[in-house]
């Protein structure tokens, strides 16, 4: 009986994990390049009683990984605006160093330099911040990054790819830093630059209400469980001490 609750208790701690995840996936369902968590849960077998073969299955708390699947492209028409056709991301210059993005909502600051909504500067494939033209013309940008001003090629937009699956923190919502180092992205034909649009949310928000619900009739069911196991057991002790 004691194992039963063992087992509710870390069904209930799994679960409460997702409940976590879904909630920041629909606080950011509207949030530009913002790519949702999900949750890996995994079987834990541990031994009981003398039987060696006796086992009992317990659920880990789970590890996050980012959805990689790409969220809608809509078109702004802005010349300063991009998204990535690809798992690929662009990189900014933080307070904290260098940060990955799918938001590619840029703007040019009085001295040329190419920053996002926050200000950072966005970073071209070496690591450097990209300085534009302000007495220039309109930048082109092509699908493999090179910005044009004036008929020549002035900076290249950095794309980098990161194995996020051995650990990412979240950075202002659609940042990620990776554990991994994130390495550039060169001559690789399944990611392209896409000019006058940005990648909305991949979050699909009435599949995440609907994993709400069903993660709060499991998180429901698991309490009245753990409930019902300690009503037995004090019952069970009344009767044994009774008949002591």
């Amino acid at each position: 009986m004691q194992s039963g609750i063992y087992v509710s208790l870390s069904s209930q701690i799994a679960l409460e994990r997702r409940l976590t995840t879904i909630a920041d996936n629909m606080a950011n369902v509207n949030t530009v390049g913002f790519r949702s968590t999900e949750v890996k849960f995994d079987e834990v077998l541990s031994k009981t009683g003398n039987d060696l073969n006796a086992k009992i299955a317990f659920v880990s708390q789970g590890n996050d990984y980012l959805s990689t699947k790409t969220g809608e492209l809509a078109q702004t028409g802005n010349v300063l605006d991009f998204a990535i056709k690809g798992d690929a991301w662009f990189a900014i210059d933080t307070p904290i160093g260098q940060v990955l993005t799918r938001d590619g909502r840029f703007t040019m600051k009085d001295t040329g330099e190419l920053v996002s909504t926050k200000g950072y500067s966005v970073l071209d494939a070496g690591g450097a911040p990209i300085q534009l033209n302000r007495a220039g013309g309109p930048p082109e940008v092509g699908a493999d990054g090179a910005i044009m001003q004036d008929g020549r090629q002035v900076a290249k937009l950095g794309v980098f790819t990161a194995d996020v699956r051995n650990g990412f923190l979240r950075y202002e919502n659609s940042g990620v830093t990776t554990v991994d180092a994130p390495q550039a992205v060169v001559d690789n034909p399944e990611v392209s630059i896409m000019q006058g649009y940005v990648e909305n949310s991949n979050v699909n928000g009435i599949g995440e209400m609907t994993q709400l619900i069903q993660v709060n009739r499991a998180f429901e069911s698991v309490s009245a469980l753990i409930s019902g196991s300690e009503s037995s057991m004090s019952e069970a002790i009344k009767i044994l001490g009774g008949s002591a």
